[in-house]
């Protein structure tokens, strides 16, 4: 194809990597991401690094729009300096339109310079989905105008000042986002091809939605994860985050379900209107020239190990669904290479022909599109604040958990045997050797991404089999 490749990258916020029908979920409902599965590769193990403040989405959209690594954004990524070439910035210099809508969680003078235009751009944190605060473009970036509304109207009445020019009242945010995008495809008239970036806030919570999607799951059996349980077992360095707020504790199987059932009807709702996106390039006669790109920012607990937010470790908020499909993609194709979402951007560049700013760290995953088995990354480096450091390699994964200045816990899970991570084996003596290994790697990676946190904490219990030695690596 002579014609650069249009490409449309939808992202959704929280949705965790395994609430696709497809994939393996038979209790979600998914028909249209179950099309894009076939219709191109899903990357099973697309990951995190994990976040450096607990809204985690804000530097994973960060790494994702810079592909740079987690040490090295702004301010954990609350802004994005100009020496960080954005996504947008390097498709607008190599002759696309570049279209953003919905969720910029990374400062307003970074979205202007990586758009040329967009809608219902939403710049802040915790929202009203019914009720969001959002900007028209502004060809001269001022996002300066604030308005009056309930802070967070699901939790208490308290007024305060959000940023936005408009608010449509009683139209859901996945509406507003996804009308918006589809009405730039019905009339763009250009020659030159579009980076559309789609950023819905669902199925973030609060976890409310239009009627007949919940409806679809009154009766619909929704099962209780086996890793659920009342209260996560030891502290963890964040266990009272807004996230952790949301459920009683300790955590309630029937509330757990219910939530449950709200989450995956907000899924179903978003996917409802990928499926619209989908058609809108259909009529336009696009589809053959648009590659489509579906990802998340992060997962999300949900009752998962007592949790139900996303600042932890486990498989359920690191991994992320990833699916790309279009032209040069081979079709209904899973891949389980290690791949972190700030690898997106170099691979785009690749597909699209374009040379991969300077700025840009990720590794570009482009040469798995040809061969599934190639595999990228053979340990990924896992951080969550200065309480949580992991390693993971393609069997085992290391979590070391330091807080108030000790380490309250050391976890090693074999997650290819055992998926939900329930079973610690750090101080089973036959895995001494590989709680060695990793804490040596983890130790490089340290070092290799320039992470300023102290990751060596006092040990204090007694269990670890030869503690003096494990305890000596502590300090050599």
């Amino acid at each position: 194809m002579s014609k650069k490749p249009n490409i449309l990258f939808i992202f959704t916020d929280d949705q965790r990597f395994d609430t696709v029908s497809a994939l393996g979920n038979d209790e979600v409902i998914t028909p249209n991401l179950d099309k894009l599965v076939k219709r191109g590769i899903t990357f099973t193990h697309a990951h995190i690094p994990g976040g450096t403040a607990p809204a985690v989405c804000m530097p994973s959209r960060a790494m994702l729009n810079t592909g740079r690594s987690l040490f090295h954004l702004n301010d954990c990524g609350q802004s994005i300096p100009e020496k960080h070439t954005t996504i947008g910035e390097a498709f607008r210099s190599n002759g696309y339109f570049c279209y953003g809508a919905g969720k910029w969680h990374n400062g307003s003078e970074s979205y202007q310079r990586s758009f040329d235009d967009g809608a219902e751009l939403y710049f802040g944190g915790p929202m009203d989905h019914w009720n969001i605060p959002v900007f028209n473009y502004d060809p001269e970036g001022k996002y300066d105008q604030t308005m009056p509304l309930v802070k967070e109207p699901y939790k208490s009445n308290e007024v305060t000042e959000r940023p936005g020019d408009h608010v449509t009242c009683g139209k859901h945010s996945t509406d507003n986002i996804a009308d918006a995008s589809i009405s730039f495809i019905d009339n763009y008239d250009s020659e030159n091809p579009f980076y559309m970036y789609v950023s819905f806030l669902a199925p973030h919570d609060p976890r409310t939605m239009p009627k007949k999607y919940l409806d679809m799951y009154k009766d619909r059996k929704v099962s209780l994860p086996d890793n659920f349980t009342g209260g996560h077992p030891f502290d963890n360095g964040e266990l009272y985050v807004r996230d952790e707020q949301l459920a009683p504790f300790p955590r309630e199987q029937e509330d757990t379900v219910r939530q449950i059932k709200e989450y995956y009807a907000m899924i179903t709702h978003v996917d409802d209107r990928i499926g619209d996106l989908v058609k809108a390039l259909e009529r336009k006669g696009i589809m053959e020239d648009t590659i489509i790109v579906f990802a998340a920012d992060n997962g999300l607990a949900v009752g998962r190990h007592g949790l139900f937010g996303k600042q932890n470790l486990y498989e359920h908020s690191i991994r992320v669904p990833l699916i790309f499909s279009g032209p040069g993609i081979p079709e209904n194709v899973r891949t389980n290479s290690y791949v972190y979402l700030l690898d997106i951007f170099p691979t785009l560049c690749e597909l699209a022909g374009i040379d991969i700013p300077e700025s840009v760290e990720g590794e570009s995953f482009r040469k798995v599109f040809a061969d599934p088995d190639q595999q990228c990354r053979e340990q990924l480096y896992l951080v969550y604040k200065d309480c949580q450091r992991g390693v993971k390699d393609k069997q085992f994964k290391l979590v070391e958990y330091v807080v108030n200045g000790q380490n309250t816990m050391t976890q090693l899970f074999d997650f290819v045997n055992d998926p939900s991570e329930l079973k610690n084996l750090a101080f089973d003596p036959a895995y001494r050797g590989k709680v060695e290994e990793l804490r040596g790697s983890l130790m490089k990676f340290k070092e290799d991404w320039n992470d300023p946190a102290h990751t060596r904490g006092k040990i204090y219990w007694d269990g670890f089999p030869n503690k003096s030695e494990y305890l000596k690596s502590l300090t050599d």
